[in-house]
């Protein structure tokens, strides 16, 4: 399978701005065909940022402004195949199975366990996806930033990355190691970065989306992480700035069909 994706941004910063941008597809071995492109202009000055390199494969682009600045970002790639399954980390599944800013497990434990009970293994990440769909409604602009997914399941909607946080609250809550992965989604409507959730069971990391908006096998991962605090496309650590435009692109020669019920590992 052969998808290329893209992103375009536009902001402005303020004096002694130092943000992060993880928007380039993650570099994992096992492709067939890796290309891609950033390019970065300040003031129609093109800039360099520094590439750090984050978990599972996911690479942050950190840029440092010391004037104000009219900031344009493009990002391209194309990737042919699959990557390679990710090892597994004795210490990711222990960091994994905590609770988070946005995946408060603890505080969702005794509803975890009423609802899925002796459900182990698959099983219960099956069950935890199909509730999840049912009880949320997906309504764009409906979430605040700091919404968790408490605040999720008493409001009963939220956008694909709430949908994530409340399944792996539920997940964690029952010892299960999961994860938030932002990824290039092809066949999302609106186009957008999408966010889902992966949970960890019989030795590999499957990939849920309770929202059920994309065929899971298209998907390519940016980055992940605990919740959305360690995946924002976006982020200052350092002064300030405001984001004028984003537009997300994400297609693949061949769009496969979903199957919610089959167990799909992210490239």
């Amino acid at each position: 399978m052969q998808r290329t994706v893209g992103a375009h941004l536009s902001f402005t910063t303020v004096a002694r701005t130092k943000l992060a941008m993880a928007i380039a597809v993650a570099r994992q071995p096992g492709f067939a065909s890796f290309e891609e492109d950033l390019v970065v202009t300040a003031d129609g000055e093109r800039v360099e940022p520094r590439e750090l390199r984050g978990g599972h494969g996911g690479r942050f682009h950190v840029l440092e402004l010391s004037e104000p600045a009219e900031v344009e970002v493009e990002y391209s790639a194309r990737v042919v195949g699959a990557s390679a399954p990710e090892p597994i980390d004795e210490m990711e599944l222990i960091r994994y199975v905590r609770p988070s800013r946005y995946a408060e497990s603890d505080r969702l434990l005794p509803i975890s366990y009423a609802q899925f009970g002796s459900l182990e293994g698959y099983e219960l990440v099956e069950a935890v996806r199909e509730w999840v769909h049912a009880q949320l409604a997906y309504v764009s602009g409906s979430s605040r930033g700091t919404d968790g997914a408490v605040e999720t399941l008493l409001h009963r909607q939220g956008v694909c990355r709430d949908f994530a946080h409340l399944a792996i609250a539920l997940l964690r809550a029952k010892d299960v190691p999961a994860r938030l992965a932002a990824v290039y989604a092809p066949g999302l409507v609106p186009m957008d970065f999408h966010a889902v959730a992966e949970a960890c069971v019989d030795g590999a990391w499957h990939a849920i989306d309770p929202t059920g908006l994309a065929p899971r096998a298209a998907m390519l991962r940016i980055t992940a992480g605990r919740d959305s605090s360690d995946t924002a496309f976006l982020s200052t650590v350092g002064g300030r700035l405001t984001l004028n435009r984003l537009s997300v692109t994400a297609e693949a020669d061949e769009l496969p069909s979903e199957d919610p019920g089959t167990r799909v590992c992210l490239s």
